[in-house]
Order: structure tokens, then sequence, then C-alpha cells
């Protein structure tokens, strides 16, 4: 072999193995800093990403197509926190990375639910019939069953574009307190995503305006924020996807479904379709995917946040003639 070919050779196996160790590092960015970021699940791990830029790798603890609400930490993901810089997660909302983040010593810590405000579950019935209390008591009790007691708020904050904005400003507050040197730059990063989520809660806005119908049924009340711009959700069940519904709510949501004219049942991607189709099927309306944006499934095309509530959007006007 010339000279010429063992070094093309040599460049060609360098190169093959840079891109094996790219590879060896799903969902985390590539980073040259050594600062490392752990968001808990999608959400969190895209505004962290946005915020940050390439200085930092950040990692999601919760695998494309993983339920964030099942969540069991592994011991890579423990690794993970134990070498994080920076953690963001939601208090209250996934029991074992609560767990483990009170074992994390080192790292700074931003929590979503002291960085936005997020609604009660009071303020989210508030005005809805006197007759859906017996269904509100219900989804409490779920919630207790389940091993999901959120509390008295709602944590599906990510579904208002304006609260992932305030998110954004807590993110890079955390990053500046580990990177102070960086710190213009998060912030400056931060600002430039309000502006795009100030764009995309304009298009919710105008988008949601005008529908011929304004009642919603869903797999489960993951998008109670969304009532901001005028419409309403009714779920099959409580605040988390694996609740059963009793067969009172059942009966009392194929009669809205009647006495709305309500056109589809929206099931999610990451639940059970059984519920949403099963309930579809009784009362002759159309099924269709209303995403929660809890965790986006593995090359399913759409990975931004705000491409899927666009999708989101698109569903909703086709679903309430918009």
């Amino acid at each position: 072999m010339s000279t010429r070919s063992r070094s093309l050779a040599l460049t060609s196996a360098l190169t093959a193995t840079v891109l094996l160790a790219g590879c060896g590092q799903s969902g985390a960015a590539d980073s040259d800093s050594g600062r490392r970021a752990v968001a808990a699940f999608y959400p969190l791990a895209w505004v962290t990403e946005r915020v940050a830029g390439d200085d930092w790798e950040v990692t999601n603890l919760t695998q494309p197509g993983g339920e964030p609400h099942d969540l069991e930490l592994g011991i890579s993901q423990t690794a993970d926190l134990d070498e994080a810089d920076v953690v963001v997660f939601q208090h209250d909302f996934q029991p074992a990375v609560d767990e483990a983040v009170e074992n994390v010593s080192d790292a700074v810590l931003v929590d979503a639910e002291e960085a936005v405000e997020l609604r009660s579950i009071e303020e989210q019935h508030e005005g809805h019939e006197d007759e859906h209390a017996d269904e509100e008591q219900s989804d409490d009790e779920h919630a207790e069953d389940d091993g999901h007691d959120h509390g008295d708020t709602d944590p599906h904050f990510w579904q208002d574009p304006l609260l992932m904005a305030d998110m954004a400003d807590a993110v890079a507050e955390g990053l500046a307190e580990v990177d102070a040197d960086g710190a213009a730059t998060y912030r400056a990063n931060a600002e430039e995503l309000r502006a795009e989520l100030e764009d995309l809660d304009a298009e919710l806005t105008e988008g949601l305006a005008g529908c011929e119908r304004d009642t919603v049924v869903v797999s489960h009340e993951a998008f109670g924020y969304l009532e901001r711009y005028g419409v309403h959700f009714e779920g099959i069940a409580g605040l988390t996807p694996d609740a059963e519904p009793t067969p009172a709510v059942l009966a009392e949501l194929e009669e809205l479904i009647a006495s709305e004219g309500i056109t589809t049942v929206f099931s999610e991607r990451l639940a059970s379709l059984a519920m949403a189709e099963s309930l579809a099927s009784d009362t002759g309306v159309e099924t269709a995917v209303l995403d929660p944006i809890e965790g986006p499934g593995d090359g399913d095309g759409a990975t931004d946040y705000v491409a899927l509530m666009q999708q989101n959007l698109a569903a909703l006007q086709q679903a309430n003639g918009c």
C-alpha cells in the first residue's frame, strides 16, 4: 500500500470512529466544554437545549417513546444525574426523579414548579357545570390510586407557550449560575426563544378564534392550559393517562358529545387508544390524535416543540370547525 493510500485509510478510520462516538450519545448535544445538563422529560429538554446552545451536553432522562409519568431510573440515568452540572425537572411530576434529585448534591436544580405559575385544579374547572363534581372527585381518586398525585395543580404547563418562555428564563439563570461567563449568551438565547414562543401564542390565539364548537373530548386532562385560547377540554381519564373512568363519567361524556355536536374523540400517541376508540365507537364519532407533548415518539418526524404544537392546532381546528 502506498503512503498516500495508508494516509487515506487512516483518515477514513478516524472519521468512522468519530461518527460512531457521536451516535452513541443518543439525545445529547455535542459539547467540548464538559458542562452537562440533565432534563427530566421532553419539554424541559427542548427548552434546555435551546437556551444552552452547543456548549452544553443535554441529556433527557425520558427516552423517546417513553411515558414520563412511569419513568424508572436505570444505572446510566442515575450516573447522568450524578455527573450533571444542572438538573431541570418538575417536582411532583415524576416520583422517581424527585427521589433521585434529593441525592444530587452538587448540581444546580431548576424546578419547573418554582419557575412557572401552575394552574390550580380548581381554576381549571372554574366555570364548569356543577354536575361534573363527581367526575372531579373520581379524578382525584385515580391520582391517588395510580401513584401520580400531582397535588392541587395541573403540571402540564408546556401547553402554554408563554409559560415555556418563563421556563426558558429560569433555565438561563440556572446555566449562568454554573457558567457566569456565558450568562449573557444564555439570557439572549432565552429572549430569542421567548419571541418565537410569543409568535406561537399569537398563532394559537388566531387559529382557535371563531370555532363552531369549543368543547373537546380527550383521553386525559393534559390540555387545560389551552383553555386560555377559548376551548374547553373534557378528559375521559383524569390528570394521568392510565386512570380508569367510571361508568358515570362515560355516560356524561356520551351525553355531552350528542348535545354539543362533537365530531372527534382525541387519543394520545403514548397512551392506550382503547378508551378513546371505545367512546368514539359508542357515540359514532371520529378519533384523532392530540399530542400532550410529554415525550415525542422515536423517529416520528416531528421532534420540535413548536411543530408539535402546530400539529395540535391543526387537529383542533379540523375537529371544532375553526
